[in-house]
């Protein structure tokens, strides 16, 4: 039992330093690439020029150029920093929404936990995806009615986890001792209830920014997010569907990116989930 305990712990700890390996690697990579293309090439992700639109690879354009004749590879590097600050910024919002309301939800129990129950069964009717579809296709077009409907989405997650781990937190002993030592709700919340929380918090949070990258790409993708001449992957692939034929790179190099992504925040929330010691169940 003790060697099959002790080859698990090896078998984690080398699937962690691959992860650790190839997110290095990534993460030079972007760098290299970033460096070569703003220090040394030094082209205008909006300048078109008609005469060089549709180019191969070269020294000047690494990637070639798009049917604006604009150089892909500062699009796409420009585009990662797009879809990533916008995913992170859903994401950091819909946490600031939903750890609040989970917080007072599951310690205040009452009402509050019984109106929170009923907004959240309502939100939860509907798969997510339907629901930022609808929300975007009502507020309009625009990467920031886009995350606006993302953060209205993805909150009732949070807060339910959070809400859940509140409930079995507060009936432990530590807690009736805080409330006899006269400790305030907020402090206990903050100081006791509050660090128990943040690596579950965390994980789902790494595995749902994957969700979220491929949400904002996917709306962008059917005009629903960035609008042009915006750089996002999801616009970028579809601004190369008409020259699938003659230039399929176009919507290889952007789809690369996002499943490379991906498949890092994946791999973080795996390392996260490892690190922390939380049970799947906890994700859905």
């Amino acid at each position: 039992m003790k060697s099959m305990r002790v080859r698990l712990q090896r078998a984690k700890a080398k699937k962690h330093s691959w992860q650790a390996i190839i997110g290095v690697l990534f993460a030079v990579l972007i760098i290299a690439a970033s460096l070569y293309t703003f220090l040394v090439l030094k082209h205008d992700h909006t300048l078109t020029d008609l005469r060089g639109r549709l180019l191969g690879m070269s020294a000047i354009h690494p990637l070639g150029t798009d049917h604006l004749g604009r150089d892909v590879l500062t699009r796409l590097l420009l585009g990662g920093g797009q879809t990533l600050g916008y995913s992170l910024l859903a994401l950091g919002a819909a946490l600031l929404i939903g750890i609040p309301v989970g917080l007072i939800a599951g310690y205040k129990r009452g009402w509050i936990d019984k109106l929170f129950m009923r907004i959240a069964d309502a939100f939860l009717a509907f798969p997510d995806t339907i629901v930022a579809i609808v929300l975007s296709g009502l507020l309009g077009a625009g990467i920031g009615n886009l995350v606006l409907a993302i953060v209205i989405v993805k909150w009732v997650s949070y807060a339910r986890l959070v809400r859940s781990t509140v409930l079995s937190e507060s009936q432990k002993d530590y807690i009736r001792v805080a409330r006899t030592n006269g400790l305030s709700d907020a402090r206990i919340m903050t100081k006791h209830l509050l660090p128990h929380i943040a690596g579950h918090v965390l994980v789902l949070a790494s595995l749902d920014l994957g969700k979220i990258i491929l949400l904002i790409s996917s709306l962008s993708y059917i005009g629903l997010g960035a609008q042009p001449p915006t750089p996002e992957w999801g616009a970028m692939l579809n601004d190369s569907r008409p020259y699938f034929q003659s230039r399929p790179e176009l919507m290889v190099f952007p789809g690369l990116a996002i499943v490379s992504v991906v498949l890092l925040a994946n791999m973080l929330g795996d390392y996260l989930r490892d690190r922390f010691d939380v049970k799947k169940e906890v994700q859905s």
